[in-house]
């Protein structure tokens, strides 16, 4: 084993990646001599290739030439930094405050912001997704099998997004689950009036007394933080997360696991819920048709469906078929305008009922 593992490391030592490893020589060793750069062997090199000095990155036009001569127009790195982060956080203070915020982006979140945001483009929709890649488990469809079902009448959603399918009489196939995803994925982004924050953690959710008198505290918005620096310090980080204030929280974290069914889990913990019912075993004839009809506001301003929903109300399990998450979102969209249309806003917080017109 120890003649082995010296083989691996001697035919490490040729990589780059070495340099990271290797203990760094004392400081007047490295002063007293300039090494080369690290490049290829000359063997991979190629002939066409010319050095720095050569090029006139000021002058370059970009070129496209798939014979050897295509030619990126010039940039400086400070120039991409830039773009990213002037732009970023330009979105973090635009949506600092929001009309709705989404905390999921599932099949069940990207749906709701769909129907939320073709229907009103007024409003400002901010969509916290913890993962980097949005989706959740709408990538692919059971044990990793990549068709997607999809029960009638929630077709009909596929067919206003814009996805192809199979039709097997009382349900749909979408040849492969990303297709949909990266379909409605790509049509919500597209929304001048949407913003996803991937990577990005809800920690946390804001609450207020309720000007409308229920009685309970309502939900004004949600705490995030990025993924990471949530994971590192806890659930709960108190790592200076940032906040969004908001009217209306759509929540769509799924089912129990280390960011699953969030929402609800903190309701619980809080008191402003006396008791989660635990996601039930598979039945799939029963559960869809529960979870759509039963998405709703559960507190003052937070509205829940999906999978989230099964672990509150004791739901069960659904498998692999997608038209209830589907639904539900798109009906937690309705119900929010409903609410939204309801109340009289003032920076994002709701301060009474709207006056009627």
């Amino acid at each position: 084993m120890a003649a082995r593992l010296a083989a691996q490391h001697d035919s490490f030592k040729s990589s780059i990646a070495s340099l990271r490893t290797t203990p760094l020589a004392p400081a007047k060793d490295l002063l007293s001599k300039v090494e080369a750069p690290i490049s290829p062997p000359s063997s991979t090199k190629a002939a066409s290739v010319s050095s720095s000095e050569d090029v006139d990155v000021k002058n370059a036009a970009p070129v496209e030439d798939w014979e050897g001569n295509y030619t990126f127009a010039p940039i400086k790195e400070h120039h991409v930094a830039r773009a990213m982060t002037s732009r970023y956080m330009k979105d973090m203070y635009d949506h600092a405050v929001s009309d709705v915020v989404i905390v999921g982006a599932g099949s069940a979140g990207l749906s709701c912001a769909y129907v939320l945001a073709k229907s009103r483009p007024e409003l400002r929709i901010s969509i916290l997704e913890a993962g980097v890649a949005p989706g959740g488990g709408a990538w692919l469809g059971g044990q990793l099998m990549s068709a997607m079902v999809v029960r009638k009448p929630a077709h009909l959603f596929l067919e206003e997004v814009g996805v192809p399918f199979e039709d097997e009489g009382s349900y749909v196939v979408v040849k492969h689950a990303a297709l949909f995803t990266s379909t409605i994925l790509s049509k919500v982004l597209q929304f001048p009036n949407v913003k996803l924050f991937n990577a990005t953690a809800c920690e946390d959710l804001i609450t207020r007394p309720d000007p409308l008198g229920s009685g309970q505290l309502r939900i004004a918005g949600v705490v995030s933080n990025w993924t990471l620096v949530t994971l590192a310090h806890g659930l709960q980080s108190c790592m200076d997360p940032q906040t969004i204030t908001a009217p209306v929280v759509c929540s769509f974290a799924g089912h129990d696991g280390p960011f699953g069914a969030f929402s609800v889990k903190r309701l619980l913990a809080t008191g402003q819920v006396e008791q989660l019912g635990g996601m039930r075993g598979l039945n799939m004839q029963t559960a869809e048709d529960f979870i759509v009809n039963n998405t709703r506001e559960i507190v003052p301003g937070l509205i829940t469906g999906g999978m989230e929903l099964s672990e509150l109300d004791g739901a069960n399990r659904m498998g692999a078929t997608f038209g209830g998450m589907l639904a539900s979102g798109a009906k937690a969209a309705r119900e929010a305008l409903r609410l939204f249309d309801s109340y009289s806003i003032d920076e994002g917080e709701v301060v009474g009922f709207a006056k009627a017109q």
